[in-house]
C-alpha cells in the first residue's frame, strides 16, 4: 500500500513511519518542519520512502497522486498551541485538512485518516460512564473545535470511493525521536527526573485517558489496512479501558517510578475544565489487529530509561526543543517564521 503520512516530522510522526514501514507499505511523509530540528541527538530514525517539504495550506493535487490511503496527522498539536491564533488553528485544523481530503478524493485515494482526538469530549464531568463514539461533543478549546468541524466535513465527502476515519486518540505519551513534555504523563516524569519534585497544579481529580503513541500507530496501522466495511466513515476512540486515569493516579504512577521524588497536589482549580472517561470498545471490538500493547507503568519505565539513558544531551526538559509552544514562538522571533507561522521567503525551508 502506497501510505502518506503528515506531520511526519512531529511528536508521534516518527514512529507512525517506523511501523508502516515495518508492515511492508511505501511511506510518503508530508510536513514543513516547524520541529524538525526537536530530535534527541544520535536517535536513529526510520526515514519515509519519499519527503515532501510542504506548507499544509499549500498542498497541490500532486501530492496526493497515487496514494492509497492518508494518515493524517499535521495540526497545530495541543491546546496552548491552539490558542496563538484561534483564526490559525480553524485555517490549519480544519481548512486544510478538509482541503486535503478533497484533493486526494479527486485523485482517488480510498482512505483517509483522521486524527481526531478524544478532547472533542471536553467537559463531560466526572460521570462513572465512560464515553463511547456517540457520545455528546463538548469541546473548549479551539483545538477541540477545529476536531468536531473537520469531522463533521469529512463525513459529507464520505462516498462509495472515499472513506474517512476518524481516530479520536486519547492523550499521548511515550517517548519519540522527537519527544514532548508538555504532555501529562511526559511532562510529569520529566519533573520527577530533573527536579525530584512532582506537582500536580490541580486537586487532581479531572479525568484523563492515556494512550502510547505506538498504540495510536497501531490503531491507525489496523485502520488502513482494514476491510472497507468496517472502518468506512466511523469514529474509533484509541485507547484502553484500563487506562482511564485522575490525573492524581497518573502522578502517583510517576512517584513510584521515581523513588524520592516529591508528590504535590495543589489543590487549586485551574483553567483547564476538561474531564472525560472514555470507552474504547468499538475500537477493541472491531478494528481487527488493534491490540494497545502499552501500560500506564510501562511507559513511565519507558520514560524513566530515556533519562537514565542521558537523552536530555545537556538540554533542559522545558526547552523549545521539548514544548512545541516554545518551539513556534522561537521560530518567530528568529524570524523564520511570521506570525501566521509562514516559512520566511528568504530563509531556507525549515527541513532542508
Amino acid at each position: 500500500m502506497r501510505v502518506l503520512v503528515t506531520g511526519h516530522l512531529g511528536y508521534i510522526g516518527p514512529v507512525m513511519i517506523r511501523l508502516f514501514k515495518e508492515a511492508g507499505h511505501t511511506v510518503t511523509g508530508l510536513d514543513i518542519g516547524y520541529f524538525k530540528e526537536c530530535v534527541t541527538e544520535g536517535v536513529s530514525l526510520v526515514a519515509p520512502d519519499k519527503e515532501i517539504i510542504r506548507d499544509m495550506r499549500d498542498v497541490a493535487q500532486a501530492d496526493v497522486q497515487g496514494i492509497d490511503a492518508i494518515v493524517h496527522l499535521a495540526a497545530l498539536s495541543n491546546d496552548p498551541m491552539g490558542e496563538i491564533d484561534q483564526a490559525l488553528t480553524h485555517t490549519i485544523n480544519h481548512q486544510c485538512s478538509v482541503n486535503l481530503a478533497k484533493l486526494a478524493k479527486n485523485a482517488g485515494v480510498e482512505r483517509f485518516i483522521f486524527a481526531s482526538s478524544c478532547s472533542i469530549y471536553g467537559a463531560a464531568g466526572n460521570s462513572d460512564k465512560p464515553l463511547d463514539e456517540s457520545a455528546p461533543f463538548n469541546p473548549v478549546s479551539a483545538y477541540a473545535h477545529s476536531k468536531v468541524n473537520t469531522e463533521s466535513d469529512l463525513n459529507k465527502l464520505a462516498d462509495e470511493t472515499f472513506s474517512p476515519v476518524y481516530m479520536r486518540n486519547a492523550t499521548a505519551y511515550g517517548a519519540s525521536p522527537r519527544i514532548r513534555f508538555d504532555l501529562v504523563l511526559n511532562n510529569l516524569m520529566s519533573w520527577a527526573k530533573t527536579t525530584g519534585s512532582i506537582k500536580v497544579m490541580s486537586d487532581g481529580t479531572p479525568w484523563r485517558p492515556l494512550v502510547h503513541i505506538e498504540d495510536i500507530s497501531r490503531a491507525a496501522l489496523a485502520a488502513a489496512q482494514a476491510p472497507r466495511n468496517i472502518i468506512h466513515n466511523q469514529a474509533f476512540n484509541i485507547g484502553r479501558n484500563d487506562a482511564n486515569y485522575q490525573v492524581r493516579d497518573i502522578a502517583e504512577a510517576v512517584a513510584k517510578t521515581v523513588p524520592g521524588a516529591k508528590l504535590e497536589i495543589t489543590g487549586e482549580s485551574g483553567g483547564d475544565s476538561r474531564s472525560y472517561k472514555v470507552s474504547f470498545d468499538k475500537a477493541l471490538n472491531t478494528l481487527p489487529a488493534f491490540e494497545p500493547q502499552w501500560t500506564l507503568q510501562k511507559g513511565c519505565e519507558e520514560i524513566n530509561r530515556w533519562f537514565d539513558e542521558g537523552k536530555l544531551h545537556g538540554r533542559a526538559f522545558d526547552s523549545r526543543f521539548f514544548i512545541r509552544l516554545k518551539q513556534l514562538k522561537h521560530l518567530m522571533e528568529a524570524k523564520h517564521i511570521d506570525e501566521k507561522l509562514r516559512v520566511q521567503a528568504d530563509r531556507l525551508p525549515l527541513a532542508s
